[in-house]
């Protein structure tokens, strides 16, 4: 009985804030373990795919080293159009590998090489120091054409980015004869060789280069101070500044200790990159050979001078143009003047061949990105193998900083940065994420059980202390009323014509105290699972004579009118039934009607036996009252249920009635609904016909 206080005094508001206050309980201390143990994963992940990252730097790190070697062990003569092949004394001329077109050359994107002289004089490998005397070494007036466009196109781009002197516009010849551009004030293109002026700057600057044509070259490689940076052309800003990236760094902050530029190993191999001393020899002047023939017998011998000479080469350089090319190039002493030699380099192709190919074959490019800075300007971005578009601005680009990388020299100036759009967490995440979703579904159904289970539980003790409370009342009225006649017929105080009234009303108390006690009987024996039930075929006419004996005398005694119909197909039906449950359901129903049609104009319980389609015979109670609310018909027959509350309730009844009619009629087979009427309601209790007339 406490148990059944302490459910009545919670009240469903109360019961959902305890489940959800162990809901949380469960919930937060979970989902602290499945974050801690998915964040951990992706942590793991993180250095799975730093690592990868550091992989890939190394390998675009060493081809792009190895390409630069390559460039670095190119001798000083190389940069000439005929070089002295072995033995100054015994040697051979012939034509450098620089001087071959189309342009040869290891570095992808290579547009052509050049030299710039102390004076400033611009040449190329491509043409002889006489132009007009290159058909003479086995080069055709078609080629030679191509050759002096390619010369003009290195002279303009370096011009552009106030390298050397740019041609203007105007028209020479060729060797050939036929006509080309040419600009007023600068040589002709036949001529290889120019020098800087100060004609049509106007500007200090181009004083200063004409006194120091080289130094150009030099400021390419100066440190930029934070206001030039933030002056810096378009060309070499597409996207921004590296510091307008808008990164997740949150992994990367917790590899404080892990550096995040260039290696101790690369930044040693960068130091080792020292001036190289050479010997070297060059003919003055070159001699004109046959086509695609050395010159023999010796070059002593043909009259041609050989200088021999000792340069230094220091290490090449590495520079991004305003114009967006790529300059490789190198400063050489030669007998105390300074050369500069180079080549220029297409970006695109470039970064190409040696960024994006490796990135693109590479695991990371399924689910990250590459971006290239030079001197903390954004300037190209690679994207994974599944990505679209593509990036107009920094603020674009998200995810989280996987790893950062300087180059070694002399590309020193360039950073590889790796950005992950959504780092996965591997199989294993998928695992946490799958047990996350299952205990968060568990979590849910078992605080929705609960919570169904707590609301029955509820209303059953609520129902169970309205039964009490109606029990308590059923019996007390009764007992005090029939107590209070027989004492009255014991004394003698009641006249000969009373006394009559006052033993039909002892009968019929306690006629309805068996019915109760025979309800919480069979109530008591159902709920124990000891009900047993004998059911044996019955006629309908035999069932509805032996309800008339019990049922007609109460329903007189109310005031009622009792009519029993059967019809003609139902009449010999036979149903496999037990007598005493069958009776009890239909004295049920018929108190029921009693009950809830008191106050009806039409003062009668009628009982009918049908027989329907599908061999089903139906019975039939009806009254003439005030029916069943459609938001009732199902509760009513739940135990306990009652339409009134019990401090204002008008009828009288326990509320189990009902229930033991559908209980009493499943459990023979049958079934029990409620159709209103018009007015009154009618409950059918429907059994399988066993046999049939």
């Amino acid at each position: 009985m406490g148990h059944g206080n302490r459910l009545t005094g919670l009240d469903p508001t109360r019961l959902r804030r305890w489940l959800l206050l162990f809901f949380l309980a469960l919930l937060i201390p979970s989902g602290v373990l499945i974050r801690q143990s998915y964040s951990q994963l992706k942590w793991e992940a993180f250095h799975q795919y730093r690592l990868q990252a550091e992989a890939l730097s190394a390998r675009i790190d060493d081809r792009l080293r190895r390409l630069v070697n390559s460039e670095e062990n190119r001798r000083f003569s190389d940069y000439a159009f005929l070089v002295v092949s072995g033995d100054p004394g015994a040697g051979f001329l012939q034509r450098s590998a620089l001087s071959n077109y189309p342009v040869d050359s290891s570095v992808p994107g290579v547009i052509g090489y050049f030299q710039v002289d102390d004076t400033g004089r611009f040449s190329t490998p491509l043409l002889p120091a006489e132009p007009e005397q290159a058909t003479r070494y086995g080069i055709a007036t078609d080629e030679v054409n191509r050759r002096l466009a390619l010369h003009e196109r290195l002279q303009q781009i370096l011009g552009e980015n106030r390298l050397v002197r740019s041609n203007g516009s105007g028209r020479d010849r060729t060797p050939s004869g036929k006509e080309v551009e040419q600009t007023p004030g600068e040589p002709s293109p036949g001529v290889p060789a120019v020098g800087l002026s100060d004609s049509g700057s106007g500007s200090a600057m181009e004083a200063e280069r004409a006194d120091q044509p080289q130094a150009a070259f030099d400021r390419l490689t100066e440190k930029f101070s934070k206001r030039q940076q933030a002056q810096a052309p378009a060309a070499t800003a597409q996207l921004g500044r590296v510091e307008d990236l808008k990164l997740d760094r949150r992994f990367e902050s917790r590899l404080a200790g892990e550096q995040v530029v260039a290696p101790a190993e690369e930044q040693q191999r960068g130091a080792q990159r020292s001036v190289r001393k050479e010997r070297g020899v060059l003919p003055v002047p070159a001699p004109v050979v046959d086509a695609d023939q050395a010159v023999r017998p010796p070059a002593s011998q043909a009259g041609v001078r050989i200088h021999t000479f000792e340069s230094e080469l220091d290490p090449f350089e590495f520079s991004l143009l305003d114009s967006g090319h790529l300059v490789l190039f190198r400063k050489v002493w030669r007998d105390g003047r300074r050369l500069v030699q180079g080549l220029l380099i297409e970006r695109q192709p470039f970064l190409q061949a040696t960024v994006a190919d490796l990135f693109r074959e590479s695991a990371l490019s399924g689910m990250s990105e590459l971006t290239l800075a030079y001197r903390g300007d954004l300037f190209s971005t690679f994207r994974g193998k599944n990505a679209q578009g593509y990036y107009s601005r920094a603020e674009e680009l998200s995810g989280a900083l996987l790893y950062r990388n300087r180059l070694a020299a002399p590309l020193s100036e360039m950073e590889l940065i790796y950005s992950i759009r959504q780092l996965p967490a591997g199989p294993g995440g998928r695992l946490v994420l799958w047990v996350a979703a299952t205990l968060l579904l568990v979590l849910c159904g078992g605080f929705y059980l609960l919570y169904r289970l707590g609301l029955r539980q509820i209303e059953l003790a609520r129902q169970q202390q309205d039964f009490v409370s109606a029990i308590s009342h059923e019996l007390k009225t009764p007992l005090t009323s029939i107590r209070m006649y027989g004492e009255m017929l014991r004394e003698g105080w009641a006249s000969e014509e009373k006394k009559r009234s006052y033993y039909d009303y002892i009968h019929d108390e306690s006629e309805r105290l068996t019915r109760l006690i025979n309800n919480v009987l069979q109530l008591a024996r159902m709920t124990r699972n000891g009900l047993v039930l004998e059911c044996r075929p019955a006629g309908v006419t035999e069932l509805l004579d032996g309800i008339r004996s019990k049922i007609a005398s109460a329903v007189e005694r109310a005031g009622f009118e009792l009519r029993l119909q059967v019809d003609e197909a139902a009449a010999g039906a036979v149903v496999k039934i037990d007598s005493d449950s069958f009776s009890q359901i239909m004295i049920n129903l018929v108190d029921n009607a009693l009950k809830f049609s008191r106050g009806a104009a039409i003062r009668r319980i009628d009982i009918t036996a049908a027989l329907e389609r599908d061999n089903r015979l139906v019975f039939t109670v009806r009254d003439y009252g005030p029916g069943v609310p459609r938001d009732q018909m199902k509760k009513i027959f739940r135990l306990f249920y009652r339409s009134e509350n019990e401090p204002t309730r008008e009828t009288i009844g326990t509320g189990i009635g009902l229930a033991l009619v559908s209980q009493l009629a499943t459990a023979m087979g049958g079934r029990v609904e409620v159709i209103n009427q018009r007015p009154g309601a009618a409950f059918r209790v429907i059994f399988p016909v066993c046999a049939s007339p």
